[in-house]
């Protein structure tokens, strides 16, 4: 069974409100077990919690040095286009947004990659695309893994939703790791912020993360957009996504992330939801208590004071000096930005800052760094 037909087994509304309904001693008995199931991370997102965000913060800290050691890895993403057919309205990328599209050409994405080592060592490298699948699909994906994987030891995609054929195929040019948000887990509400394109489909989108594990990917990364839905709920589903991934493609590792919307190009669509950093800090707590090994990033869509905060408490991946518009480190100066990037820090900058806090950087990906 299929995790598009499991989720028809759980009500929206009353995993909301079994979420708001728990109370402090749900949250203390999360608190003193060490393999938590559903309803102790329910207890840990819900807001009898906050009172205990310092309790969370300290067992946060511990699990992820027992398990990552104090060290933080570093990541960096390569836009290779804005092409993209989907209506987003949280997007710039938007299908609608009257910009200039670009899809950058092998001398362009190489260029891309002499700028990207000049600012750092990095040797783990996220390619990012809009979602346009005849003008830059699997064959297009293959070839710039080829043309970037001589200069990074770990290479890892954000595309659109793939067949299981084409994931194969991208894991046997040197793909290490597929990362795909499905923005929500709300079903009926889905279509209002994806009204049309291919992304509009929520069974196709959800249905991608089966065909990676299919195609046998080594790491699979899941997200939901802070903004949209109640985070809690999306936050809930997501971990029941994710304990059903592990038990079924249980050789494959798993990352998550937490993007809160940023401003953007287009219509000005703007969050019905707004998430505090305490709030944001809870969710890392309650997963790395939910899950020990589990791969938390954070990128720059997060402010520096914040980033630097989260170093010690739960957080393992960092990007540093992004840019989120294709050709951004060379061929083109702010051509368009996906969201605008709330941490400007130049890698050297975010690097000395994780530095003084005690930590080591990896600038490999965890599979290809040697852990202390």
């Amino acid at each position: 069974m299929l995790f598009t037909e499991q989720i028809n087994q759980y009500n929206w509304d009353d995993i909301r409100s079994r979420i708001y309904a728990k109370t402090s001693a749900d949250v203390e008995l999360a608190l003193s077990g060490k393999r938590l199931d559903i309803e102790d991370f329910m207890a840990l997102l819900s807001p009898a919690a906050l009172p205990y965000l310092e309790q969370m913060a300290r067992l946060s800290r511990m699990y992820t040095q027992q398990r990552f050691g104090k060290t933080i890895q570093f990541y960096v993403p390569l836009y290779l286009t804005n092409s993209c057919v989907n209506h987003c309205v949280y997007c710039g990328f938007n299908h609608n947004n009257d910009i200039h599209r670009i899809i950058l050409t092998d001398d362009q994405i190489l260029q891309e990659v002499e700028a990207i080592k000049k600012i750092g060592d990095f040797q783990h490298i996220l390619l990012v695309t809009g979602e346009n699948p005849r003008a830059a699909g699997a064959d297009y994906i293959e070839n710039a893994i080829n043309l970037v994987k001589p200069y990074f030891a770990s290479i890892s995609i954000e595309v659109q939703p793939l067949k299981e054929p084409e994931y194969t195929l991208l894991t046997k040019a040197g793909m290490n790791a597929v990362y795909c948000y499905q923005e929500t887990y709300n079903r009926e509400r889905y279509k209002i912020y994806h009204p049309k394109g291919m992304k509009s489909k929520f069974d196709w989108r959800l249905d991608g993360f089966d065909r990676m594990g299919k195609a046998g990917v080594h790491k699979i990364g899941l997200g939901v957009l802070i903004g949209l839905e109640d985070w809690r709920t999306d936050a809930t589903f997501m971990a029941l996504h994710l304990r059903y991934l592990q038990k079924t493609y249980w050789q494959t590792k798993y990352s998550i992330s937490f993007p809160r919307m940023r401003p953007h190009v287009g219509a000005g669509f703007q969050p019905n939801v707004i998430m505090s950093d305490k709030e944001l800090a809870q969710i890392i707590f309650a997963y790395r208590l939910f899950d020990h090994d589990i791969e938390i990033a954070l990128s720059t869509r997060e402010n520096q004071l914040f980033r630097d905060n989260m170093t010690t408490l739960g957080v393992t991946s960092l990007s540093a000096g992004s840019k989120t518009d294709p050709g951004g480190y060379a061929v083109y100066k702010q051509e368009l930005e996906q969201f605008a990037v709330n941490d400007d820090r130049s890698p050297a900058e975010v690097f000395s800052a994780v530095k003084g806090q005690g930590y080591e950087v990896i600038w490999k990906d965890w599979d290809h760094a040697i852990q202390p």
